[in-house]
């Protein structure tokens, strides 16, 4: 079952029979998912907040399965959202590069796509949220107290992506304001043009990100084979 881009029925399964120790485990598979699904699509609002809904309910219907204890469920839950958290955080890098790559060009605050962009990378945090406690509202009724435990969590101590995500967008602003103080001025017209299909193009960083750590990984293991020899 595919929903989003996430295998459900292969998160089901690993969450359903996952142990106590199989923590690290779930949460990289559910990171592995997320980051997939993420950049199969724009990076708009509603395709994250439909990838984390489909992430979290195969979470869900597996833990629901899982044999352990409450205690044991409501750790593999945490690791699931830690999971999603990973994989938003390169969201959050992705879009980080696009906006600078505009600025750079000139775009400012004053442009209504950047507002947006702005806009919507600040909320992350509430969507993930959001979309996380609108499965958990459906949850089975001995996943109630784990979720809640969860969820209460998240929004006591915040995630990582919405932490990095509030800090980018305050870097971005002020990087504006000094450059509007300044009166730096540049041709503007190709990049905003370029600003309408934003989503589009953070989706590309998202993906040229991840490939790029892929071939990173590979080099490193070719220089280990080589060095043994």
């Amino acid at each position: 079952m595919i929903k989003a881009g996430i295998d459900q029925d292969a998160l089901i399964t690993l969450f359903s029979q996952a142990g106590a120790r199989q923590g690290e485990v779930v949460r990289k598979a559910v990171f592995e998912a997320t980051l997939k699904a993420l950049q199969g699509r724009e990076l708009t609002l509603e395709n994250i907040r439909r990838v984390l809904k489909s992430a979290t309910l195969a979470s869900s219907m597996g833990a629901a399965s899982n044999q352990g204890s409450q205690e044991e469920v409501e750790a593999l839950l945490a690791k699931a959202i830690a999971g999603m958290d990973a994989a938003l955080l390169k969201a959050v890098q992705a879009n980080r590069t696009a906006l600078q790559q505009f600025m750079d060009l000139g775009v400012g605050l004053q442009d209504e796509h950047m507002k947006t962009a702005l806009a919507n990378l600040a909320r992350l945090e509430e969507v993930f949220i959001a979309a996380v406690g609108k499965v958990a509202e459906v949850a089975a009724a001995p996943l109630q107290a784990p979720w809640h435990h969860v969820i209460d969590h998240m929004k006591d101590h915040g995630t990582s992506s919405g932490l990095q995500a509030t800090q980018v967008v305050a870097q971005l602003m002020e990087q504006s304001h000094i450059a509007l103080r300044s009166g730096r001025a540049a041709s503007v017209r190709a990049a905003q043009s370029m600003m309408e299909s934003y989503a589009s193009l953070v989706s590309g960083v998202l993906l040229g990100m991840s490939e790029g750590m892929g071939k990173a990984a590979s080099g490193g293991h070719t220089e280990k084979r080589a060095a043994r020899k």
